[in-house]
């Protein structure tokens, strides 16, 4: 479709669908995706396509985001009242403005204990990258300038920028698009399966520790800045780590003078029933990456949380050269402000053990299906891991995940997310118990359907 003017208020689904195909690149986007779903309209846990179709969001927003539901008119009227007020100013320099000051002190206050300081960015893989450089420059300027080296795992999602996107665990990721940044380390995660932790029996956590001491000694503990992890890895399946792990994670650490980030960018916030899983988890962090559900998806909004002393060192007398145009934007950070209040209110942060009660009990009679080699509930986080043999316990081909998306939107109006070879759910954490009955009635309906080679047989 050409245009030589200023579009139509009002486009027909074809136009729309056209328009999309010719000028909009999408996130992970990939030429074989022939289907186009345009939302258009949201109210708490249900979006409109473009053609009118209701659709349950079972997926927060697609990407584990949207805690406290779509179309909000209280929020709407907290973003108009600061536009009307102060749209933007920068952040920069001796700049500053009254929403984003409040947020940061609000995040401080909710933040695990000794994190303090706060520097927001525009989102998740924003905020990773002011970790990583913050990592870096807090060694450098504390006379450890060889300490460059940053630790993450395998099947970890830390963002898509040059940095973030590196410390990520998923090869397509850094594929093509090198040469990637220098002076990274994947380690094993926590992979789980029925319960069990798969090291050949061994306990976890020994194995996963005595990794990471190997990993240090190899590198040297002189050469390593920081290691980044998720305190349950969320694009991994849903992996939550076996007893003990990040407090023995952070004694290695702290004994070899490496800083510990966690990235909360899905975890904070209520996600997994807590403001941060790494404080219930005993991480006791130096630094946290936010972002997801910081302002409820209202607003584009990261931060990146971190020690009086590592911010103290890192702006030190030089400054940090560094930030984004829209830090602290003040609509975003009265967002921020209002949703975290919301959260409180409304007691989404209990609300989120209530939605993993409704998630096990819906999903249960998935367990016997040979396809799913695994059920894993975190809070509202829910994963369905797809195997092509039970024998083995081959995962599947990611397309025929994507294939069980697809009918479970088609055919029952309902949004999960593919991942890989896992099916995952994160709904906002407003939902309903009918509606999450509907969300996991839908997943097994169809799931119980489908073959390993992405055939769907029909309803008996």
């Amino acid at each position: 479709m050409t245009t030589t003017g200023p579009l139509p208020s009002c486009l027909t689904p074809a136009e729309l669908e056209a328009l999309d195909r010719r000028h909009l690149i999408r996130s992970m986007h990939r030429g074989d995706i022939a289907d186009r779903v345009i939302i258009v309209r949201g109210k708490g846990c249900t979006v409109w396509d473009s053609e009118g179709n209701e659709l349950l969001d079972a997926a927060g927003g697609g990407v584990w985001h949207s805690p406290i539901g779509h179309g909000r008119e209280d929020l709407a009227e907290v973003a108009a009242k600061q536009m009307t007020e102060l749209e933007f100013f920068t952040s920069l320099l001796e700049f500053s403005n009254d929403k984003a000051i409040m947020l940061a002190a609000r995040l401080a206050e909710l933040a695990p204990e000794g994190i303090n300081r706060v520097a927001f960015s525009s989102g998740g893989s924003e905020a990773v990258e002011t970790a990583i450089k913050s990592a870096r420059l807090f060694h450098f300027r504390s006379g450890r300038p060889e300490k460059t080296w940053i630790l993450s795992r395998q099947y970890a999602f830390h963002g898509a920028t040059y940095g973030a996107g590196t410390a990520t665990g998923f090869p397509p990721m850094q594929y093509g698009v090198g040469p990637n940044l220098s002076n990274f380390e994947h380690l094993s995660p926590a992979t789980t399966y029925r319960g069990q932790f798969l090291y050949g029996g061994e306990n976890a956590t020994d194995f996963l520790v005595r990794e990471l001491e190997q990993t240090i000694e190899r590198i040297g503990a002189d050469n390593i800045a920081a290691f980044i992890g998720e305190p349950i890895m969320a694009g991994g399946g849903v992996l939550a780590p076996p007893e003990g792990y990040w407090p023995r994670v952070r004694e290695v650490l702290s004994k070899n003078g490496i800083l510990l980030i966690a990235d909360e960018v899905v975890t904070a916030f209520g996600r997994t029933g807590a403001w941060f899983e790494s404080d219930r988890l005993g991480m006791k962090p130096d630094m946290i990456t936010a972002a997801k559900g910081i302002a409820g998806g209202y607003a584009p909004l990261g931060a990146t949380l971190m020690t009086d002393e590592i911010a103290d060192v890192v702006i030190g007398e030089s400054g940090f050269f560094h930030g984004y145009t829209f830090q602290g934007h003040p609509v975003a950070c009265a967002l921020g402000l209002a949703t975290l209040e919301i959260i409180e209110k409304e007691g989404l942060i209990l609300k989120a053990d209530l939605i993993a009660d409704w998630l096990k009990a819906g999903l249960a009679p998935v367990k016997d299906v040979p396809l799913v080699g695994d059920l894993r509930v975190e809070g509202s986080l829910a994963c369905l891991e797809l195997i092509a043999d039970p024998q083995t316990t081959q995962p599947v081909e990611w397309q025929v995940c994507e294939k069980a998306a697809f009918e479970i939107r088609k055919q029952h109006g309902v949004i999960a997310r593919p991942y890989g070879h896992n099916l995952v759910l994160a709904p906002p954490l407003v939902i309903s118990q009918e509606e999450t009955a509907r969300a996991t009635a839908a997943v097994v309906d169809v799931v119980s359907r489908l073959s390993a080679d992405g055939t769907l047989a029909p309803r008996q």
